[in-house]
């Protein structure tokens, strides 16, 4: 297993982190060979598997942690998948015009007809889009959200960038993302609240590709012209939260 697997996360001690670590050469290998999206048949898969209680759960929580920031009147879900995380966005924030993208057209596909058997809401669009290359004018939306995807990103410094252009002065971009160290606490209470079994099913992925860090992600935005604000855990996944500068929107109590 690669480092940063299922041992790390279950609270296995900490490893150095930097350019020589297994994990990250492990990483960018992968990048070479791995595509961004998840094509047929996998997206059908997938979609399954994001029916089940933990990745449910956890759509719930961070609609709600989206949902303390305050009202947006348009939020865009970078990387939507099956579009999930779209139909738990509309019950916290009923009242906003939600957009979802992903690269893959067979993933967009699934997500489509998620959308229209358990929505069927004109307010919620699904496109095909890279994350590099997001097809909306300067400063259309008042809220970005990704959960899920950093890792994926082969270029994630231009995909954050593309959110930065796409957001209003002011508001946020939350990227949400499994990591490999969770502080021992915290791991302790998501394995108690959804068990291990369940946390396995929502970590598999990492054995193709493995996850970053918090401070790994601190450091992938810097180079872009948000404000990092820093990360906070919803349940297992770790918010890496960024603002575009501007008048700041309300942030929710810490």
């Amino acid at each position: 297993m690669a480092s940063g697997g299922w041992g790390t996360y279950l609270g296995a001690p900490e490893q150095p982190v930097g350019p020589d670590n297994m994990s990250d050469r492990w990483r960018q290998f992968m990048k070479r060979l791995h595509p961004e999206g998840i094509p047929w048949p996998g997206s059908v898969l997938y979609n399954a598997l994001s029916r089940s209680e933990i990745f449910r759960r956890h759509y719930e929580l961070v609609a709600h942690d989206v949902a303390q920031y305050g009202t947006a009147q348009r939020l865009l879900d970078i990387g939507t998948g099956p579009g999930h995380l779209l139909l738990a966005l509309r019950r916290t924030v009923p009242d906003a015009e939600l957009v979802g993208v992903d690269i893959s057209p067979a993933m967009v596909a699934q997500a489509k007809g998620n959308v229209k058997i358990k929505a069927g809401d004109s307010r919620i669009e699904v496109l095909p889009a890279n994350a590099n290359a997001l097809p909306f004018a300067d400063g259309t939306f008042d809220c970005a959200i990704s959960t899920g995807s950093l890792h994926h990103w082969n270029d994630p410094i231009h995909a954050l960038s593309e959110a930065y252009r796409v957001l209003k002065a002011g508001s946020l971009c939350l990227t949400y993302d499994l990591v490999r160290h969770m502080p021992k606490a915290l791991c302790e209470e998501v394995r108690a609240r959804f068990g291990g079994f369940r946390l396995a099913i929502l970590w598999l992925h990492s054995f193709e590709e493995p996850f970053l860090n918090a401070d790994e992600m601190e450091a992938l935005a810097r180079p872009t012209a948000f404000t990092v604000e820093g990360t906070r855990f919803a349940g297992a996944l770790c918010c890496l939260v960024l603002r575009k500068a501007g008048d700041p929107a309300a942030g929710p109590d810490k």
